[in-house]
């Protein structure tokens, strides 16, 4: 069996980012098979053990994911000229009074903490904001499965067509689309989900059937609910609570 980086191996079976393994595998805190390795672009075989050691543990549970409800006119990244990146908006005085997590905010919780997942400077709704590899690999990895819910106002007539090729039988940037779920949720508005999230995915469909998206708002990531939390407000990601 050919043998694999174990930076590799430690992102699929969801241990950590690719990053975070290398500075792991630098500190000493990976075992395979039980034995120590520190030395980066070290192979394993796929069928060997690989456990982190209780320091890697440890600085994993320290790690912070939040919950924001990203207004329009923010951008999920790095900030664009003009505008501002919505991790700008996570400050003690925005947390969500409802949030009920033990967990007390600090300034250095700022540091490292990363988008998981696009949502465009015109939509709003729920942005996954962590410093936890292990999340942002769930999230948006090439293998992921975690649904992407959203309400799309859009304007123009969907045929009986349209709407059976929004489910299935688009392609974008010359790959066919994953199926998705899309029904009407009232005389103006669709509700989406996706297991997918190619650039602009949801307005570049709608573009294909002759539909334009007047708004759009994501609602759900994967068991995660936006629910009641007001743009421009954040909570932590509750103990036990998962996507």
């Amino acid at each position: 069996m050919e043998k694999v980086r174990l930076s590799k191996l430690m992102s699929e079976r969801g241990l950590c980012s690719r990053r975070e393994a290398d500075a792991f595998i630098e500190r000493g805190w990976v075992y395979v098979d039980g034995v120590q390795v520190s030395v980066l672009g070290t192979k394993v075989a796929p069928s060997q053990s690989v456990t982190l050691d209780k320091l890697a543990r440890a600085r994993q549970a320290g790690r912070v994911t939040l919950l924001l409800h990203k207004p329009v006119g923010y951008v999920s990244g790095q900030p664009e000229h003009g505008y501002r990146a919505a991790v700008s908006l996570v400050s003690a005085q925005s947390r969500f009074r409802g949030d009920d997590s033990p967990l007390r905010f600090s300034p250095g919780q700022l540091q490292g903490l990363a988008p998981a997942g696009r949502l465009d400077i015109d939509s709003q709704g729920l942005l996954v904001l962590t410093q936890d590899g292990r999340i942002a690999k769930q999230l948006i990895g090439d293998r992921s499965q975690v649904e992407k819910e959203y309400l799309v106002r859009v304007e123009g007539k969907l045929s009986e067509e349209g709407l059976r090729l929004l489910n299935h039988g688009l392609s974008l940037d010359g790959q066919a689309l994953r199926p998705a779920k899309v029904a009407w949720q009232n005389r103006d508005q669709l509700r989406f989900i996706l297991t997918e999230g190619k650039h602009r995915q949801i307005r570049r469909m709608c573009e294909l059937v002759g539909l334009k998206v007047a708004g759009l708002k994501r609602v759900r990531i994967g068991r995660v609910h936006l629910g009641g939390l007001p743009p421009g407000q954040w909570r932590y990601l509750a103990e036990g609570e998962g996507f």
